[in-house]
């Protein structure tokens, strides 16, 4: 079994939990970010591609359990576990409000639920071959939540959003997803380190989290802004996601490059990134979870 030179997951102090949360979608127009549809469905993404993938995440930790026997991760891994499920549930209930306004995109998803069972599911395997493929799938998990949570730090920061006047519902949404991204940025990569560590399987699932995330943000972005209903898309779509990029309504793409250097870097550690007491400030007051509170 692998172990990591340091525990880290031992250096945070709070517990990582599920929060509940109640988000009101009711009143969300097709654009909620005003003026930026091709920015709109950049976030739609989120609501479109994540669910499913969270959900693989989970499972995957979740089959990582029983050959975890530090108590401290185990913690970790189970409150994971209950974060990216109350995701994928949000982030749910948001497509299927958009659904109902008109964006159809239930083919599509069917589709990224296939393609995510089919590629990162356990196809059934037992024994060495079963913890082999576990390791692995571990492995492009972490490459991929190091991009969660430097996006996650992305929105919780970005001013810009509120300036645009995104609706209020959307905009908790994102931040109060990104916040739990940056609460929990060490597990997935704790939990890859505790059963394996290699740096080569590191690096390679790495580098192969970001040669499958770039492309799926674009097919799914286009998908979207193909299947808006509405008549007036705004200019080009080219044009917006340039004019977009260079207003920092949205992440810019190459954002899938520059952080892979650091993330394989030998010494790096998830811990570097994002600024906990900003995420768990934001979690404290979200709408969301005071509207669940009530």
């Amino acid at each position: 079994m692998g172990q990591p030179l340091e525990n880290r997951y031992d250096r945070e102090a709070h517990a990582i939990h599920a929060r509940d949360v109640h988000f009101d979608f009711s009143t969300v127009p097709m654009h909620y970010i005003p003026g930026e549809v091709l920015a709109t469905h950049v976030a739609n993404v989120m609501h479109l591609v994540l669910p499913e993938g969270e959900r693989a995440m989970a499972a995957a930790l979740s089959e990582a359990l029983p050959y975890i026997a530090d108590a401290r991760l185990r913690e970790e891994v189970l409150g994971f576990v209950g974060q990216e499920t109350q995701h994928a549930n949000s982030h749910e209930g948001a497509r299927r409000h958009l659904q109902s306004i008109g964006l159809d995109v239930e083919g599509f998803v069917g589709k990224v639920a296939w393609l995510v069972d089919r590629i990162l599911g356990d196809h059934g395997l037992v024994g060495r071959a079963k913890k082999m493929w576990l390791k692995e799938r571990l492995g492009l998990f972490a490459g991929m939540e190091h991009f969660t949570a430097v996006i996650g730090e992305w929105m919780l920061n970005a001013a810009v959003l509120e300036e645009k006047g995104m609706h209020p519902a959307m905009l908790d949404l994102v931040r109060w997803h990104g916040a739990e991204e940056v609460e929990h940025r060490s597990v997935v990569f704790d939990a890859y380190m505790y059963l394996d560590g290699s740096y080569a399987r590191r690096a390679r699932t790495g580098l192969l989290a970001t040669a499958v995330l770039l492309p799926l943000f674009i097919v799914s972005t286009a998908y979207l802004y193909r299947k808006d209903p509405s008549p007036d898309k705004g200019g080009f779509w080219l044009w917006q996601f340039i004019r977009a990029t260079r207003r920092g309504v949205i992440p810019s793409w190459t954002t899938f490059f520059t952080e892979m250097p650091r993330y394989l870097s030998r010494r790096f550690h998830p811990s570097q990134l994002g600024d906990m007491d900003i995420a768990l400030r934001y979690l404290a007051h979200s709408p969301a979870s005071r509207a669940a509170g009530r």
